[in-house]
């Protein structure tokens, strides 16, 4: 017993010392991802890449609507195909979003990238996902089942997330 108290000590100060964006992954991202950032195959690519997307012009936008509207369908990453859900984590807050992803950025992309603001955040939050034409409709495998998940995000009517899914987990919609 003697020996395990320094060690939960320890690991508690651990805890404390984490930044806002490690423990925001810690809580939402590391059991699909895994702690290394590397996920799993098949389901979940590796986050180690996104430096690449970062610096691509547009990839700034993209990873900060992948987070707030999710993903789903084939991904293919270094050669590399996945087929796993992500869902969207649109009730975190803009500063949020930014400090998971300049964890991500950082700790697993080794990203040298300017950091993605709160800012940046609130822009691609305000803008609206529908098509020209407006609204597509559900998948056959949703219709009955009420409004899409994610089909209405936080900017109103009028706006729709890229991919709506039944998920009602961490992330998913409020109940």
């Amino acid at each position: 017993m003697k020996r395990l108290l320094p060690a939960l000590l320890f690991l508690g100060l651990l805890a404390l010392g984490q930044s806002p964006g490690a423990k925001l992954y810690s809580a939402n991202c590391q059991s699909c991802h895994q702690a290394t950032g590397q996920g799993i195959p098949g389901a979940f690519p590796p986050l180690t890449h996104l430096d690449k997307v970062v610096q691509a012009k547009g990839g700034r936008e993209y990873l900060i609507r992948v987070v707030l509207y999710g993903l789903q369908g084939s991904l293919t990453v270094e050669g590399k195909t996945y087929n796993g859900v992500m869902p969207p984590f649109r009730q975190l807050k803009d500063q949020e979003v930014a400090d998971l992803l300049n964890h991500i950025l950082t700790t697993f992309a080794k990203s040298k990238a300017k950091p993605i603001s709160a800012e940046e955040v609130k822009a691609q939050r305000a803008r609206a996902l529908s098509p020209p034409g407006g609204p597509a409709p559900p998948p056959r495998w949703w219709r009955g089942r009420g409004p899409p998940l994610g089909s209405v995000p936080e900017g109103g009517p009028g706006t729709r997330a890229r991919v709506p899914f039944p998920c009602s987990g961490r992330g998913g919609a409020k109940a």
